[in-house]
């Protein structure tokens, strides 16, 4: 009787040009490791995407019910980060600006977040200062209307898994790699659209899905 064959499914591992993507940046003021990102959907990764709707080039549309991040591009074309997003992420939307970018940010809890875990935000109700534990990451876009903060951010992460996931806490999370990307080819002043939950760039059965990254860094 011939053996049986036994196939054990294994997980697909992103493509080389990803993971250099997501590699380290040791040349940061806190070295920046690597991003772990087998297992991760690959449409949550870098890359340029056909964008379908009429905001110009230069503009940044976050879409929270997908969890993507569009800077849109010429000859509609746009730049799709995939993003984790906060409770805060979802409790507004509407057009703002980018008032004020910040590098390894400072981080304040709000007071709901005090309250809702003592234990792990109270001992920070002063603020945190930037570094390789701190929630923002290593850069964050602080958005405004007008001279008012909204008090929405975009900003990296300390746990990149939950990018692609809707999470308790925070605004709009990006890997760190690409909030630093992101945060070199955005200027203060952009304008950042940001829909609300049910409204989305792309429909979900046509969501594109990764091939390589060779066009997202020009």
């Amino acid at each position: 009787m011939a053996a049986e064959t036994h196939h054990v499914a294994v997980a697909p591992q992103p493509n080389a040009a990803f993971a250099a993507m997501y590699g380290a940046r040791p040349e940061e003021r806190f070295a920046l490791p690597a991003t772990e990102i087998d297992g991760v959907d690959p449409r949550y990764f870098r890359q340029e995407v056909a964008y379908p709707r009429a905001e110009p080039p230069g503009t940044l549309v976050v879409d929270p019910g997908n969890k993507f991040l569009y800077l849109v591009r010429e000859n509609g074309r746009a730049l799709r980060y995939g993003v984790g997003v906060g409770r805060a992420g979802l409790a507004w939307s509407g057009s703002a600006r980018v008032g004020r970018k910040a590098e390894w940010p400072r981080w304040t809890p709000t007071a709901d977040m005090i309250i809702r875990e003592p234990e792990r935000n109270g001992p920070w109700r002063n603020g945190m200062a930037g570094g390789p534990g701190n929630p923002l990451g290593p850069r964050a876009l602080y958005l405004f209307d007008g001279a008012r903060d909204t008090l929405y951010r975009i900003h990296g992460t300390t746990e990149p898994r939950s990018i692609g996931t809707d999470v308790s806490s925070g605004c709009i999370r990006m890997f760190n790699q690409d909030i630093i990307d992101l945060y070199g080819r955005v200027p203060v002043e952009t304008r950042v659209v940001v829909l609300p939950a049910s409204e989305h760039v792309e429909a979900g059965e046509g969501l594109s899905a990764a091939s390589a990254p060779s066009d997202s860094r020009g």
